[in-house]
């Protein structure tokens, strides 16, 4: 049953409803789901706007699933409750859903975009970043950034070289969420780009405090004075800031006060977590063991399974397509066969 060259009574009229409410309901700011702007034109869906087909392709998709064995801070943490990648995403897609709709925005793009950010991101969270990227410098003259290859995964990588084919808008937003990128064009993106970090600086607090690495007393005083002494009081405090001041401002920004309180939060967690003695002797091993698997294919590109990504791809490219794509766990099983005799294993 085509749905499309037939459609019910519902389909038939979903596109015209749903243009018709969100002109009534949004903000004049707001992206707007109709029409979809995509690499490869296809028709609409008779029951989703082109951003709710984006989110469930998102959703559906391989490095999706993946992102639930990738680091987020802590590697191989023991014990259920820290965070990977996957509860980082889902926390940073259900805060800026929050926004969106406070501020009458599209919140199917917040959410796609939300949910796509980090599918890019290798294994062992930042610091696997900052090896591949070392990597590549060192063999190739160029770079790793995850947020560029969290484009590359939904554009070339997935669907065995297809894409996932999504708007514009969110393919923008994942592409700009990172601070060291360009700016989304869409105040969506913006709200990602900035929930990203209220997200990752307060539940990287709760991990630390709960590996033992933080003490509530740790945290600096006139930050937490300013945001909260919990992280759902700081996190509810920076939402309220940016929404009553990205609402004055018709842009996504924070207030002098909560913004200044944020950074000064993130820079204590660069100083005792993110670069802190515990995380420096973490990076000797994973710098080791990403410099071993990246030496290896590059010694013998045919080691390569598939040929390491997209077809025509050249070869560091290919070495980070297949890397970058690894859960931690499946890359140190990959550098135990290389490193440990058969007989050693477990």
């Amino acid at each position: 049953m085509d749905g499309a060259a037939a459609p019910g009574q519902v389909s038939g009229r979903f596109a015209a409803r749903r243009r018709a409410w969100e002109d009534e309901h949004l903000s004049p700011l707001a992206a707007r789901s109709y029409p979809a702007q995509r690499a490869v034109d296809e028709p609409d869906c008779g029951l989703r706007t082109p951003l709710q087909r984006d989110r469930d392709r998102i959703v559906h998709c391989k490095a999706f699933r993946r992102l639930k064995h990738k680091t987020q801070v802590f590697v191989a943490p023991e014990g259920d409750h820290y965070r990977t990648r996957m509860t980082h995403t889902l926390e940073v897609t259900q805060i800026a859903r929050t926004v969106a709709r406070a501020l009458g925005l599209n919140e199917d793009l917040t959410e796609a975009v939300g949910l796509a950010h980090d599918l890019g991101h290798p294994p062992f969270g930042h610091i696997g970043e900052a090896v591949l990227d070392a990597c590549m410098a060192a063999r190739f003259g160029s770079g790793f950034r995850h947020y560029e290859h969290s484009l590359r995964v939904v554009d070339v990588l997935e669907k065995d070289g297809r894409g996932l084919n999504l708007s514009d808008d969110v393919r923008d937003g994942i592409l700009g969420h990172s601070g060291r990128a360009e700016p989304p064009r869409t105040l969506e993106g913006n709200i990602v780009r900035i929930v990203d970090r209220i997200a990752y600086i307060n539940h990287d607090i709760d991990d630390a405090i709960r590996a033992g690495v933080l003490r509530e007393t740790d945290l600096p005083r006139d930050a937490i004075a300013v945001l909260g002494d919990t992280g759902s009081h700081r996190i509810d405090a920076l939402v309220h800031d940016l929404v009553e001041h990205s609402a004055d401002a018709g842009a996504i920004v924070q207030g002098a006060e909560a913004g200044a309180a944020m950074d000064e939060l993130r820079s204590f967690m660069f100083d005792r977590v993110y670069l802190g003695e515990r995380q420096r002797g973490e990076h000797v091993k994973i710098d080791r063991l990403l410099h071993t698997l990246f030496d290896h294919y590059v010694e013998d590109p045919s080691r390569l399974p598939d040929g390491g990504g997209a077809a025509g791809a050249d070869l560091g490219q290919r070495i980070i397509d297949y890397v970058a794509g690894m859960t931690d766990r499946y890359c140190v099983r990959i550098f135990e066969q290389l490193t440990i005799p058969e007989s050693f294993a477990l």
